[in-house]
Parts: structure tokens; C-alpha cells; sequence
């Protein structure tokens, strides 16, 4: 590795135009861009599906329960499978499972990869079988370590114990899911895995929904409903992928094999990255115990507030990584050290130029955002200001978030996962002394800002150490980009603080005017933000601005 790095060996860039569908002609550093950005769009539709279903699951969590004692244990129990999904489904096993299976897809036989692919699924599917039923056996424990200040509140540890065991199956469901995913995407389907999460939210709010009215007639709590139904959209998660597998040609052929050296490498890769890939969720963890010693309804307001924050990162960040990490999987097992750079500064780019506006428009829009979606039925006025205030904090660290999901796989594709296991060493320790220091004073809003600060942190230590291991990259070109993206954001600011006042009475009115208020003032930011940077001829902007084009005005 150190060595085409060194030399800058560069191979054929043909991978480049295996998603690519148009027929004209393109330099190779372009193609790779078009690559990306036309599989990163292709998720981030499938991906802003399940974020607005997302949305409308936690409206109806709004509407039923609000924010306060049934709330804050589903968002506990639920914590504890979602944080093991972090780890196995959507971090460490996704991203070592996609580079290992990448690198057999170029160099060894069919027979060899698909062979890895079964022994994963089996092994997989029986680790985290034995996972979930020792954590279904100590759930009360967990619960106790997680929340203990809900032990304060009559029956409030009981609930969130119930909960936590009946969606812990959860995780088993999720995880097959990510392997799957990583099939697929490896062999050029991206938007299938990706609107899969828009079946988990379907499942669980449908199925969920139904059975919050039903069980209550038979003395169950409503909330045990919405659990049930997470279970219910994990499956229905993977259980839509599977056609599409079967179209790659895959055949499941049950395998067993922990000598394999490809699911070696898969563990390898795996231990360190546990950590190095869950920073945020490692301290959202911590967070939540922090978060159970405030206020009632605290850890309510940081859940909602940073699902709106995952809305952005997942039609971004997770798109953008998603589509990155088999072309970058694929360029380091050729060798192409030219390639790898491109392909991360292009990345980053386009991590910038879509998360800084969102950063921007959320933290300007937040009150009215959060009234919009959330105040109806249990969620009150005051739960819109708290949750408001909480969403602007979470959305300093966006774009850092965003970054992280792209650069990240990079350290797998160099084998050098050892270097974000030490920044989340590093995030989760400052992240302690932030909120120590502030929590008296500012409750949980300094959960919140202590987020954003260690993500801030954790995206300049990436930054400067994948810049050594590749050798430098165009820090020019990087730079150059983020001038136009910072001059276009602070525009599309000004126009959302100027034209604020005059939509005020309309943003504390109906419904309709609230939405009509919001949908006209972020049209008109985003379209004054994509003039300033067609204007100023962004590449990576020009890319999108070329594909609808040709989409839709051939």
C-alpha cells in the first residue's frame, strides 16, 4: 500500500463508468465524479424517502405520547438495539464487509465471493442471535447503567426494560440487512438497500400504529404497540432486498467457516472500527445518561431534534459514503493512488457543498421547523421551544458529522482503522469534559453543543491524517470549493433572516400557511444558493445541475 501510494500508480479508470449510464465522453477524474454523484443521488432520493417517513413515525410519537415519561423510555430501549445497529448494521460491519467483499469481487473467482458472502450471513446471524439473548436476559441491567435516574420515577425503569427486550431482535434483522446492502451495492444497485429503510419506517409505523390502539383493550401500555412495530420494519427491511439479491446471481449456501481468511479480515477490520466508526453514537450513549439526569422530557427533545439533524446526514453523508466506499474499495485494490485522492476530494466537496447550506437554513429555520412537524396533540409550545433550540446546536456539527461518514471508509480502504479508533478515543473524553462543564448551567442543550464540538473535533483529526497516509491531496482545490460553498451559504442566509419577519405571522398560524411559509422560503434560499454556485462554476455542483438537465429537459 505504501508503495503505489508513493509512486502515485495509476491503473485503467474503467470502474468509473460501471454506474454511469450516459453515452458521451469524459475525462477519468470527471467520470469519477459523475459516478458518485450520480449513485450518491440515487440514494439520497431513496434516503430522503425513509427520512420524511422517518418524520411522519415521529410526528405520530409526537401526537400520541410527546415529549416526557412514555417517550423518554422507548427512546432509551430503543437506544440500546439502535446503538448496536450503529455498530454492526450501518459502521463497522457494513464498511468492513463492502472492502473485503469488493476486493474478492476484483481479484478472486465468483464461487470464492459468494462463498464469503454466506459464511458472513451465517456467522453474522448466529453472533448476534447469542448477542440479543444475553441482552434480552440483562436488559434490566443495562437499563439500570444506561438511565439510572429513571429508577426515580416510579415504574419509568420497569417500561424501559419491557421495551428494550422486546426490540433487541432488532438488531439481528438490521445487521443481516447491512450485508445484504453491501452485496448489492458492491454490485452496482444502489437504490433498492437504500429505500429498504423506507420500509422499516412503513412497518414500524403502520404495524406499530395499530397495535398502540389495539393493545391498550388487553391492559398492554400503547408503547409496547410502537416496540412491536420496530420489529415488524426491521424485517420488512430486509426482507425487501432479497429479490434483488437473488438478480446478482447469489445463492445462499449455508457456510460456517471462522478459519475463512475473508471473514478473518472482516473481524480485523471490524474491532477497531467498532469504536472508530461509532464516535457520535459511543456519545449519544453517554449522553443519554447524562440527558436522564435532567429535566423530564430531555432526552424527548434530543431525540427529536437530532432525527431532523439525520434527515441531511443520511440524504448526504450516508448517501455520498454509500456510493464512495465501493469506488474507493475498488481503486485500492488496483492500486490507483491518483484515483483515491480524486475520488476524497470530490467527496468532501460535495459533503460541503450540501451540508453547509442545511447547517445554515436549520439553524434559522428551527423553531418553525420543529412547530411545523412536531407541535400537535401531547407535543406543547414548550417542547417546540426546547426541541428548536436543541436542533440549532446539533446542526453546528452537521457538516462535521456528514465528512466523517465519507472519510472514514478511507482509513478501511488504506488499512489503517487504527487512526479513527483513536479520534473517537479522543471525542468521546472531550465530550465528557464539555458536558461536565456546562450541563448545571445549560441542561441538556449542553449534550447537544457538546455533540457538534466533538464531531468538529474528530473531523480535523481525520482530516490531517488521511492528508499524511495519502501523501497530500489537492488542498487547492478543496479550498477553492469551500470558499464558493461559504459564499453562497452566508447569501442564502441573509435572504432567510431578511425575509423571516415578513412570513412571522403565517409561521404561528394554520398548518397549511406554516408549511406554505416554510416551503417558499427554503425554495427560494436553495434556489438563490445553486445560482451562486452554477455562477461560480463548482464542479461537483455542475455535475447535479448537468443531470437534471439531461434528465429532465433532454
Amino acid at each position: 500500500m505504501a508503495y503505489f501510494l508513493q509512486s502515485g500508480y495509476s491503473a485503467d479508470a474503467n470502474y468509473s463508468f460501471i454506474f454511469f449510464l450516459d453515452n458521451f465522453q469524459l475525462t477519468d477524474q470527471t467520470a469519477n465524479k459523475s459516478t458518485m454523484a450520480r449513485s450518491a443521488a440515487t440514494v439520497g432520493i431513496a434516503v430522503m424517502c425513509s427520512r420524511i417517513l422517518g418524520l411522519v413515525r415521529e410526528q405520530v410519537f409526537a401526537g400520541l405520547f410527546g415529549a416526557g415519561y412514555t417517550y423518554d423510555s422507548f427512546v432509551v430501549a430503543f437506544r440500546i438495539p439502535n446503538l448496536l445497529r450503529d455498530l454492526f448494521g450501518e459502521g463497522a460491519l457494513s464498511a468492513a464487509f463492502v472492502t473485503v467483499f469488493s476486493a474478492y469481487d476484483t481479484n478472486r473467482t465468483r464461487e470464492e465471493a459468494w462463498r464469503l458472502a454466506s459464511n458472513v450471513l451465517t456467522v453474522i446471524l448466529i453472533l448476534l442471535s447469542i448477542l440479543t439473548l444475553l441482552g434480552i436476559m440483562f436488559a434490566g441491567s443495562i437499563v439500570s447503567l444506561l438511565a439510572p435516574d429513571f429508577s426515580l420515577i416510579a415504574g419509568k425503569t420497569a417500561l424501559t426494560k419491557t421495551l428494550t427486550q422486546i426490540m433487541l431482535p432488532f438488531l439481528v434483522f438490521i445487521s443481516l440487512s447491512a450485508v445484504v446492502m453491501g452485496i448489492l451495492n458492491t454490485k452496482g444497485h444502489f437504490f433498492i438497500p437504500a429505500i429498504a429503510s423506507s420500509f422499516f419506517n412503513l412497518g414500524s409505523l403502520i404495524g406499530g400504529t395499530s397495535l398502540a390502539f389495539i393493545l391498550p383493550h388487553f391492559n398492554q401500555p400503547a408503547i409496547v404497540g410502537m416496540a412491536i412495530g420496530t420489529l415488524i420494519g426491521g424485517l420488512m427491511q430486509l426482507g425487501i432486498q432479497i429479490p434483488s439479491l437473488g438478480k446478482t446471481g447469489f445463492r445462499y449456501k449455508p457456510t460456517f467457516d471462522l478459519s475463512d481468511p475473508g471473514l478473518r479480515r472482516i473481524f480485523k477490520l471490524m474491532i477497531p472500527a467498532t469504536i472508530g466508526l461509532s464516535a457520535t453514537q459511543i456519545n449519544i450513549f453517554i449522553n443519554t445518561n447524562f440527558a436522564s439526569s435532567c429535566a423530564e422530557g430531555s432526552v424527548s427533545w434530543l431525540y427529536y431534534s437530532f432525527r431532523l439533524v439525520q434527515l441531511p446526514i443520511g440524504v448526504f453523508g450516508v448517501a455520498l459514503s454509500i456510493a464512495m466506499l465501493p469506488v474507493l474499495a475498488r481503486q485500492a485494490a488496483k492500486k490507483d493512488a491518483a484515483a483515491m485522492k480524486s475520488t476524497m476530494v470530490s467527496s468532501l466537496t460535495m459533503v460541503f457543498a450540501l451540508t453547509l447550506p442545511a447547517t445554515a437554513g436549520l439553524i434559522v429555520l428551527a423553531e418553525p421547523i420543529i412547530r411545523l412537524i412536531f407541535e400537535h396533540g401531547a407535543f406543547t409550545p414548550r417542547d417546540t421551544v426546547a426541541t428548536a433550540n436543541t436542533l440549532a446546536l446539533y446542526s453546528i456539527g452537521l457538516f462535521a458529522y456528514s465528512a466523517n461518514k465519507v472519510l472514514v471508509p478511507a482509513f478501511y480502504a488504506l488499512d489503517k482503522t487504527r487512526y479513527p479508533v483513536i479520534a473517537s478515543f479522543i471525542a468521546i473524553i472531550v465530550n465528557i469534559i464539555i458536558i461536565h462543564l456546562t450541563i448545571d448551567r445549560f441542561q441538556h442543550l449542553a449534550i447537544a453543543l457538546s455533540t457538534s464540538c466533538t464531531m468538529l473535533l474528530n473531523f480535523l483529526f481525520l482530516m490531517i491524517v488521511l492528508y499524511k497516509n495519502l501523501h497530500g491531496f489537492s488542498l487547492a482545490y478543496l479550498g477553492k470549493g469551500l470558499l464558493k460553498i461559504l459564499l453562497a451559504t452566508l447569501a442564502l442566509t441573509g435572504l432567510l433572516w431578511l425575509a423571516l419577519p415578513y412570513f412571522t405571522g403565517w409561521l404561528h398560524s394554520s398548518v397549511i400557511h406554516q408549511g406554505s411559509s416554510l416551503f417558499v422560503l427554503i425554495l427560494s434560499a436553495t434556489l438563490l444558493y445553486g445560482f451562486i454556485l452554477h455562477t461560480c462554476k463548482l464542479s461537483e455542483m455542475n455535475i447535479f445541475t448537468e443531470m437534471i438537465r439531461r434528465k429532465f429537459f433532454k
